[in-house]
């Protein structure tokens, strides 16, 4: 583990340096809390610290109460280190947020197990943030595909709706459906029809941009999001999807099986201010229009005329 140390005595830093090197530790060392700060900007800064109370410019329990107003950051143990063993001058350090205080002279041993402590306490805290990342990417992905789920995507969908009207961005969305995918199911079983979703959601990750977002939104249903995308763009990029799945068969288990998709785009103009569900009604209706058409093609929609646009008269049933 990195430990960083802040004392202005370079003969302290030093005998600090050593000990704790030969406990296992990569030190990293400064004689003023601006540096100590500057340390802690870096990337992957120490988590482990050991700061003394007085140096130049901005003292331990300044710089401390400085470290504790970036929350955004990752936690840093803080150990203070002072000759100061007054009580109010123990309490003046734990209201600055210290972690733990050693009085000087101290002895290395109780130094030892202090930090160790303080170890175990961070990874403590890390296993806790690991199992809160993974409950919340149970929550907003698919456990089939891997993908973003449909409360993942739309949640994604609706801060880029968001964005592009407080910006006056244009931005793409398009809605796809696996073809006939009822027959996959029936002719090869539903453990080969959920490979094929998983292949479909690969294909679809690899096709568009790193910043593009992909989800489940329902059954063989996918939802794209293509932020800065106008509709030439947003257009090129659906058909991009619709070749990445319909150009090579897929290999399931031996069996080599010809997928096509339909897709349906819509797009945000500069100076519409719809909402999220005008969108996603443009590209619904323009992958309606994809399916009668003969399917494995690709509509487009403006989403302005999201709100004109009607449900299928009566008796025309919507196409799988």
């Amino acid at each position: 583990m990195k430990i960083l140390v802040a004392d202005d005595d370079p003969l302290y830093c030093r005998l600090l340096e050593t000990v704790l090197t030969r406990w296992g530790y990569q030190v990293m060392l400064v004689h003023d809390g601006e540096s100590f700060l500057g340390v802690l900007q870096e990337k992957d800064p120490p988590r482990l610290a050991i700061l003394n109370w007085l140096m130049p410019g901005m003292d331990g329990i300044e710089v401390c109460r400085e470290v504790r107003k970036r929350k955004e950051k990752p936690y840093t143990y803080i150990l203070l280190l002072t000759a100061r063993s007054q009580r109010r001058d123990i309490v003046a350090g734990l209201k600055a947020e210290v972690d733990d205080y050693l009085i000087k002279p101290f002895d290395f041993g109780e130094l030892r197990e202090r930090l160790q402590a303080g170890s175990r306490i961070l990874n403590l805290q890390m296993e806790l943030v690991n199992e809160r990342e993974e409950l919340r990417r149970q929550a907003t992905h698919d456990a089939l595909t891997g993908l973003l789920n449909r409360f993942g995507v739309l949640e994604i969908l609706e801060k880029e709706v968001v964005r592009a009207i407080r910006e006056g961005n244009s931005f793409g969305m398009a809605i796809s459906d696996i073809d006939n995918f009822k027959q996959v199911n029936d002719t090869y079983g539903h453990a080969i029809g959920d490979a094929v979703l998983c292949e479909t959601g690969n294909r679809m990750r690899a096709s568009v941009r790193s910043y593009d977002a992909v989800g489940r939104y329902g059954g063989e249903e996918f939802l794209i999001v293509m932020p800065g995308l106008d509709e030439p763009a947003a257009l090129l990029a659906a058909e991009r999807l619709r070749a990445c799945i319909g150009n090579d068969p897929f290999k399931v288990a031996g069996a080599h099986i010809r997928i096509t998709m339909s897709l349906g785009v819509a797009t945000r103009a500069p100076g519409w201010r719809g909402t999220m569900d005008s969108v996603i009604q443009a590209a619904d209706h323009a992958l309606y229009r994809a399916k009668a058409a003969g399917r494995n093609r690709v509509e487009i929609a403006s989403a302005p005329d999201s709100a004109e646009m009607t449900a299928p008269e009566p008796g025309n049933a919507v196409l799988p």
